[in-house]
């Protein structure tokens, strides 16, 4: 009982962090402010975190090890590029759309800092494309994907599209359902940008795209 009640308080934690550091920025949050939220003394953050860094460090790695857990056994699941792709989209989109105090600090306050971002992307950013070029990687075996593309050159692009869409959501100041952008994503990745050549196929997701306009 005692050990959750500090997971608890430390997720508490991490929780207050989020909409300080999307509200305030990184540089502008005070460790102080974070407790007030977190309705927490101030001097109880650090029996969980070393300092201000640790607190948007710890926030990283707990949310991308969870996802890529889910995303790993979903993945392990699923059967096709397509569907493999589809719920990488999802889970991207969803994991970020669904918590908007989250996605200001992985889109915005992440970048701000060289050092974050080496870090990130030699941990769990190299881990997620990792998971995501085995895909690319089985859809050109199977003959979904071109094979006369560079691996990370598609691989990146997918992902890149899906980031773009995120930081365009941010920006908009709009509440609509990120995770309904995955289709067209992968229809891109997968079809190009090329006009179709059936009459009811470019309506199918024209409502969808509009949104994200």
């Amino acid at each position: 009982m005692a050990r959750k009640k500090s997971d608890d308080k430390r997720q508490r934690i991490l929780q207050a962090a989020a909409r300080v550091f999307a509200r305030k920025g990184y540089h502008g949050a005070r460790v102080s402010e974070i407790a007030r939220r977190a309705e927490v003394a101030d001097g109880t953050i650090y029996l969980y975190f070393r300092d201000k860094e640790d607190i948007l460090v710890s926030l990283f790695d707990e949310v991308m090890r969870e996802h890529l857990k889910r995303a790993h056994e979903e993945i392990a699941a699923l059967g096709g590029t397509r569907e493999k792709l589809l719920a990488m989209a999802r889970g991207h989109l969803g994991l970020l759309g669904g918590n908007r105090d989250l996605a200001v600090v992985f889109q915005v306050e992440l970048r701000h800092s060289t050092k974050f971002m080496e870090r990130f992307t030699a941990s769990w950013l190299q881990d997620y494309f990792a998971l995501l070029t085995g895909i690319v990687e089985e859809g050109q075996e199977e003959g979904t994907l071109r094979t006369d593309l560079p691996l990370k050159l598609v691989t990146k692009s997918f992902f890149g599209a899906l980031d773009e869409m995120v930081t365009s959501w941010i920006l908009s100041g709009r509440d609509y359902d990120l995770r309904e952008l995955a289709a067209p994503v992968v229809e891109l990745l997968l079809n190009g940008a090329a006009a179709p050549r059936r009459a009811g196929a470019r309506t199918a997701l024209a409502p969808v795209a509009r949104a994200a306009r």
